[in-house]
């Protein structure tokens, strides 16, 4: 299927690894230009190489923390220096925090919403001057199966993702005589660098001995229905299909990635 792609620019943050690499290297397949964004200078340009190695699109590695003041808009004027627009973003950046209510501190509360939602906000404004510019974009925003159905011992990442499904959903309303389409993909156990370094650190007679039994292990206990774990090459097609031409008619949507293990629809 063609996507309509070819010279579009996406802005994808968290663009390292896991997901965010997934959909720069499916966009920048279909010959879209790709802002990889992310705070580990060494872990993107080796994404950035290997997408450019392998496909036709044109990446730019830029290593931003996306929380700091004034990010969102040095993040858009590089993207419009290097490519002449914008025209996707998509907020991918969060690692996962999950623990009971009183277990939380005001710091770690403060720390998520900035990551997850502020950030989120910022870079929106910040991109649609270009992309009203060009008559339209696609904004995605990646949030996850607890901001649809949170559970006990998961804040404060139930909630940030919570209001992102939200911004989401009223986003798409106020953008929508813009051109601009604003979708959610709410993601389930997929695999990331994040469980990587958790499979790394386990520990004791109990901790698994490969990769691939982590996995198996957490796919099981999740109750994930298809019995596995998601690659994020799945996840990033997904994302590809929302930011081209062939979704045209989709906005204020919320897909789960889930292998079917959410219990809502």
């Amino acid at each position: 299927m063609e996507l309509g792609l070819d010279g579009k620019t996406a802005i994808i943050t968290g663009g390292g690894e896991g997901i965010g690499f997934a959909a720069a290297a499916r966009i920048a397949q279909e010959g879209g230009n790709v802002v990889i964004v992310g705070r580990r200078k060494d872990v993107l340009e080796k994404a950035a190489q290997r997408i450019t190695a392998a496909h036709r699109g044109r990446v730019l590695a830029f290593d931003q923390d996306i929380t700091a003041k004034g990010a969102a808009g040095r993040i858009v004027d590089a993207a419009v220096s290097a490519f002449g627009g914008v025209d996707i973003l998509v907020n991918n950046a969060g690692i996962s925090l999950a623990k009971p209510f009183d277990a939380v501190s005001q710091d770690e509360w403060e720390a998520d919403f900035d990551l997850k939602l502020w950030a989120a906000i910022h870079l929106v404004r910040a991109a649609l001057p270009p992309m009203r510019q060009a008559g339209g974009g696609r904004i995605i925003n990646v949030t996850n199966l607890d901001g649809r159905t949170p559970r006990a011992g998961k804040m404060p990442t139930s909630i940030s993702r919570a209001a992102g499904i939200a911004f989401t959903k009223g986003l798409s309303h106020d953008l929508a005589a813009d051109n601009i389409l604003v979708n959610t993909v709410c993601i389930g156990f997929i695999k990331s660098g994040q469980h990587e370094r958790r499979f790394e650190s386990a520990s004791g007679p109990d901790a698994p001995r490969t990769l691939d039994e982590h996995y198996a292990r957490e796919a099981d206990k999740r109750g994930v229905p298809l019995g596995r774990v998601g690659e994020g090459a799945e996840a990033g097609d997904v994302i590809a299909f929302l930011a081209s031409e062939r979704a045209s008619y989709i906005t204020g949507v919320a897909i789960n990635i889930d292998g079917g293990a959410c219990l809502v629809v």
